[in-house]
C-alpha cells in the first residue's frame, strides 16, 4: 500500500494542475496500519531492512498540502499515516488510537511524536500505553482534527 501511495503522491506532486491531495480510506476504516500477520515472522532485523517506515516519508515531503478525510477507524499505522498529513478532518464516527501496546509494541512511524504535539504528553501517553480509541469528538477537542 506504501508503495502505491508514495508513487501517486510523487506523481501528483509533479502534477502542475493538481493543487492539494486528499487521501480516504473506506466507510469503515480510513487505514487499519501495518499487516500485522505479515510482520509477526520477522525478526527485528528483517523489519528494518523491509523498510517500514522509511518508505513512508513521501507523505512529510510532498510540496503540495496532503490531507487526511477520515471516517471509521484510524489505526496504529493509519492513524500515524493521518497524523502525517498536513490536515485531518474527521466524519463524526471516526475513531483514532494507537493500540500497538496490546500486541506488546510501540508506534513506530513517528506516531508517539506526532501524537504528543497534537494532543500533548498526557493525553498521548494514555492512548499509547492504554490502547485506548479516541473519538472524533476527542481528536477535535484536543487538536488532533481540524473538523
Amino acid at each position: 500500500l506504501m508503495t502505491e501511495l508514495n508513487d501517486a503522491l510523487a506523481q501528483y506532486d509533479r502534477d502542475d494542475g493538481i493543487m492539494a491531495i486528499v487521501l480516504t480510506g473506506s466507510e469503515k476504516a480510513f487505514a487499519a496500519g501495518a499487516d500485522i500477520k505479515e510482520m509477526r515472522e520477522l525478526t527485528f532485523m528483517e523489519c528494518y531492512k523491509k523498510e517500514f517506515i522509511t518508505s513512508w516519508t513521501k507523505v512529510t515531503t510532498t510540496r503540495k498540502p496532503v490531507i487526511a478525510a477520515v471516517s471509521g477507524f484510524a489505526l496504529g499505522g493509519g492513524c500515524e499515516l493521518a497524523m502525517m498529513c498536513d490536515i485531518i478532518y474527521a466524519s463524526h464516527d471516526a475513531k483514532f488510537g494507537q493500540p500497538e501496546i496490546n500486541l506488546g509494541i510501540l508506534p513506530g512511524a513517528g506516531g508517539t511524536q506526532r501524537l504528543v504535539r497534537a494532543v500533548g504528553k498526557s493525553k498521548a501517553m494514555e492512548l499509547c500505553l492504554t490502547g485506548d480509541m479516541m473519538t472524533a469528538q476527542e481528536a477535535l477537542a484536543g487538536g488532533l482534527v481540524a473538523k
